[in-house]
């Protein structure tokens, strides 16, 4: 036996330990994250997820751990999670029963043979990777959970998938997941680099890289293995050697070298003298685990030609020397991955391809016993692939990727799927051995393309196909593929093109005919001319579709059509008939079982309700959608979750809008803008700008490659707010023009143009106000241009539109108003009315403030005061902090008096102090600074030497926290401070 040669002491990583630590502390009180080591071969990687394990046992954690495997990407999907959750299985863990039907049937695509709910083909990988974060969650209400995946360098696409998932999904699951990789194997196209790079830019998620050891930690390492103080002089030989390497120092000596003898040239050299040291039964046995990176005893028994005594011998040695570890469920692996690849690279080429062939052989045997899962599917493919044997190659797979389908494994499937096209031309009768043409299996690979997150690919496996099929002897064969190409173009974001494929394949069926193709083609085209607001067109495709669906009994293609003929009737003013519309979708949907349709009926009919003003009602809606989606649309009812948010905001529930908000969004895509979107607002509502600042950078980041007008309109209102209340009027304005351009590009969506353009208005208002402040005429008579220009596109959109319309309307016509230095205050009254009428408190709040500004400027004081108090009670119910601010300076600046503030004992009213704390004489100096004096003038005026008039100007820079007197002037005109009323002067003379 071999003695030990690892170190049973923890050396060096003292910082990425604390770190590690700190992360599961986190975790354990509900703020998860990821952590990601990398480091060169043999550096710790592993010993430091070890001793995180220990730790996190000890503190009561659970602990998951798996292994990828180098089997080649896209053959053995979910590895990892299959070798950490089999244990639960295997000791049938309460948590698995907890979990609702829908989500076991989910996690039944990772752990064949659960045996819980539908079929797993039935399953979408979004409910896959849902039922995991489901099963993670209940797991970790017990006790934190430390989720553990070495060797991601090997992952296969699934499980990079699920990670990237996950970093974008967990919120307040108490789980760290740990992952290690070889730095040293990532050449610059390895699959794993896009995503650490996106996993690298989320501030959930550490990266730490361990380096070699020190020479002093390379001493504590060797103290360690050899039970006491190692010679100085061994341990500077061995690291000299090692340079700090742990893993090859342990090979060193595990070889039986001292630091005396001849070194190994290479790592892989002084592992290989390791091997070599063992019998020559126990080396055999090391070769078959090298090409079977984990085998059960039974298959090992199979492929070894070995005496069962003998088997058992040869594992001993194996174990004993350290080399071959027992996994918790009976397999045997590599205790290092590098050990393994040492000894397969040491094998003769004839060697391997007969241990391959024997390997897929047993494993056949397997299959056709009825172990026809995933994995075993995937081992022998890959078996008969590195034998070269191209016949079984190609048909093995094919079996494997319909294996890889069947558990949503969409990324491995397409990649089988690719193996075996490109066999095709080099095997004697393909097809039989496929069990499907070419063509067939173009049209399966494209399909796996898209959900592997590859368009491009997939619109070339589509072009491929189409170039099989005779489109006008087989327009049926060819319409679906067209539809599917369609999809991969718009993906691409080039939406001319997708409709065009779509109008090709119409064009090839015969005109007025009734068939599902017919419809199919009809349907995508409908639903992309309403993502495009092309609304009268979406319309009329959408009657079309419905005509053939009902002629052809395809009630999946009548609910789509009725579905995108709603959302256009809306959009186009004729509401209540785009209602109808929507409802008798959503009725199908249910009868029929579509539950696609269904939650996108529920979506729909509810953003229709609340953009024509009925916000209670699609509320209620919203909620009845989310009660009666199953748990098997996690996607859907968080989508209908975050329309209660939006919708509660409006209504001015602002603490309930913020409890529907999940704390953290980590998504991408649709759910993430949306998120973000009702941050945003909510942030914006109550000032926090400082908060909103980086929201609104993530969501621009997002919203960059969108084309749907329902984010795009948002974005730039929300834009365009923050940069006004910054007090940049040219960024403002860029996100209006911005917002614009990708909107009104040939769209009918007057909901959302109005919205955006009614915000230009306010924009320019505040443009024209500031250049009134500094006195250039020239930048007034811009704003007033730019202004006259926008109110006109507000009053085009609003003019056949409802109520929503109708306010907007009223408050842009106001700001006009503004932006030309009219009070206005009726105008405001108005849009106070209109927003009142529609119980939306916010805009009707800042229409109440911008009345009272109005009063005040016509000479009617006691109007305005009543008009900012109404406003200040307002904006406090709401918590809307900004307009609180912005009331409480105007009645600074007017003296105001606001509700009961202060009196004194006599009754008399306590005079308020000057605002920025100047004092009289400083006001003074002020008011003939906006004039534009200069100091030799206010000096003459306020019978002052010219030196103090200059100390005076200092001293009221720098409480207005300005820089120059052109900008204290324009705060002194936006403040009202430039003509102050003379008893000021008087009262609070010094």
């Amino acid at each position: 036996m071999t003695a030990r040669m690892t170190s049973l002491r923890f050396v060096g990583r003292s910082g990425q330990l604390a770190e590690l630590d700190a992360a599961l502390a986190d975790a354990g009180q509900g703020r998860p994250s990821l952590a990601l080591v990398g480091g060169d071969s043999g550096v710790g990687k592993s010993r430091l997820a070890d001793e995180l394990a220990r730790r996190a046992r000890e503190a009561g954690a659970r602990v998951l751990w798996g292994d990828c495997v180098e089997l080649g990407d896209g053959e053995l999907p979910y590895a990892p999670l299959l070798s950490a959750l089999r244990p639960l299985v295997r000791d049938r863990d309460p948590v698995l029963d907890e979990l609702p039907p829908a989500l076991r049937a989910g996690l039944e695509t990772v752990l064949p043979g659960f045996g819980a709910g539908p079929a797993a083909g039935e399953v979408g990988q979004s409910r896959t990777f849902e039922a995991l974060l489901a099963l993670i969650e209940g797991l970790g209400a017990a006790s934190p959970v430390l989720l553990v995946i070495e060797d991601l360098h090997w992952a296969d696409s699934s499980t990079r998938a699920f990670l990237g998932f996950l970093a974008r999904s967990i919120c307040d699951e108490r789980v760290l997941v740990l992952g290690t990789y070889r730095s040293d194997e990532l050449h610059r196209r390895h699959p794993l680099r896009p995503l650490l790079a996106e996993l690298g830019r989320d501030p959930g998620t550490r990266m730490l890289e361990l380096h070699a050891f020190t020479e002093e930690e390379l001493g504590e390492q060797l103290e360690g293995i050899l039970s006491g103080s190692p010679d100085p002089d061994l341990v500077e030989r061995l690291y000299e050697r090692s340079e700090g390497n742990a893993l090859f120092t342990e090979e060193i000596l595990a070889a039986g070298l001292d630091g005396r003898g001849a070194l190994p040239p290479t790592l892989r050299d002084a592992l290989m003298l390791r091997v070599e040291r063992l019998p020559t039964q126990a080396q055999e046995l090391l070769r078959w685990l090298a090409c079977q990176p984990a085998a059960d005893h039974e298959l090992l028994a199979a492929v070894c030609e070995l005496e069962p005594a003998e088997l058992r011998d040869a594992l001993r040695e194996a174990v004993a020397s350290q080399i071959v570890v027992v996994h918790p469920d009976g397999d045997y692996a590599f205790r290092h991955a590098l050990l393994r690849e040492v000894v397969y690279d040491d094998m003769l080429p004839g060697e391997r391809t007969a241990m391959h062939a024997a390997l897929a052989a047993v494993l056949e045997q397997r299959i056709a016993g009825g172990e026809r899962g995933a994995h075993v599917t995937a081992q022998a493919a890959h078996h008969w692939a590195a034998a070269g044997d191209q016949p079984q190659a190609l048909a093995s797979a094919v079996r494997a990727a319909a294996a890889a389908e069947r558990v949503n494994a969409f990324g491995e499937a397409h990649v089988l799927l690719e193996r075996a096209l490109g066999l095709w031309d080099r095997v004697p009768d393909p097809e039989r051995l496929a069990s499907a043409s070419q063509r067939d299996l173009l049209v399966r690979a494209a399909a796996l393309a898209g959900p592997a997150g590859d368009p491009v690919r997939q619109e070339a496996l589509l072009r491929r196909a189409l170039g099989l099929i005779d489109e006008r002897s087989e327009p049926r064969v060819a319409a679906p593929v067209l539809e599917r190409l369609a999809q991969a173009l718009w993906v691409l974001h080039r939406q001319d093109e997708a409709i065009a494929t779509l109008n090709h394949g119409l064009a090839l069926l015969e005109s007025g005919e009734v068939s599902h193709e017919r419809a199919l083609l009809l349907g995508a085209k409908a639903k992309k001319r309403v993502l495009q607001s092309r609304l009268k067109e979406a319309e009329e495709t959408a009657l079309e579709t419905l005509e053939v669906a009902r002629a052809s009994g395809d009630f999946a293609a009548e609910a789509t059509a009725l579905n995108a003929l709603g959302v256009s009737l809306g959009g186009l003013g004729r509401v209540d008939e785009g209602l109808d519309s929507l409802r008798a979708s959503l009725a199908i949907a249910k009868r029929e079982g579509l539950e696609n349709e269904e939650a996108s009926a529920w979506i729909n009919l509810a953003d229709l309700l609340h953009l024509s003003g009925r916000t209670e009602d699609a509320l209620e809606l919203v909620r009845e959608g989310h009660a009666a989606l199953s748990e098997a649309h996690p996607s859907s009812r968080e989508w209908l979750k975050l329309a209660v948010a939006e919708y509660t905001f409006h209504l001015g529930r602002w603490a309930e809008s913020e409890a529907a908000i999940p704390a953290s969004a980590r998504r991408r895509g649709p759910r993430a803008l949306y998120w973000r979107t009702c941050r945003l607002a909510l942030q914006l509502g109550r000032g926090e700008l400082e908060a909103a600042a980086p929201t609104l950078a993530e969501l621009e980041r997002e919203a960059a490659g969108s084309t749907e007008v329902q984010f795009v309109a948002p974005h730039a209102i929300q834009r365009a707010e923050l940069a006004r209340r910054r007090g940049d009027p040219d960024a403002a304005r860029r996100a209006i023009d911005d917002g614009l351009d990708r909107i009104e590009y040939c769209s009918e969506d007057f909901f959302r143009i109005t919205a955006v353009t009614a915000m230009g208005v306010r924009v320019e208002a505040d443009a024209a106000q500031r250049a009134r402040d500094l006195l250039d005429a020239a930048a007034e008579r811009e704003a007033h241009t730019r202004a006259d220009s926008l109110i006109e596109r507000v009053r085009l959109a609003a003019a056949s539109a409802g109520p929503v319309e109708a306010a907007e309307l009223a408050s842009a016509e106001a700001e006009h108003a503004r932006a030309y230095g009219e009070p206005a205050a009726e105008l405001w009254s108005k849009a106070v009315a209109a927003w009142d009428g529609l119980g939306r408190p916010y805009p009707a709040t800042y229409a109440r403030w911008r009345r009272a500004e109005g009063l005040l400027a016509a000479g009617d004081r006691d109007g305005a005061a009543r008009e900012a108090c109404a406003a200040l009670d307002a904006a406090r119910t709401l918590g809307n902090g900004w307009i609180v601010a912005e009331v409480q300076a105007l009645a600074a600046r007017a003296r105001l008096s606001l509700d009961s503030e202060a009196s004194t004992d006599d009754g008399e009213t306590q005079r308020e102090e000057l605002p920025f704390g100047l004092t009289a004489r400083e006001l003074e100096v002020l008011t003939l600074v906006a004039s534009g004096a200069t100091n030799r003038e206010i000096g003459a005026q306020l019978h002052m030497a010219e030196k103090t008039a200059s100390v005076h100007v200092s001293r009221i820079l720098s409480k207005l926290e300005v820089r120059s007197r052109t900008e204290a002037a324009a705060v002194a005109h936006r403040h009202g401070l430039a003509s102050f009323p003379p008893s000021w002067s008087s009262a609070h003379a010094p």
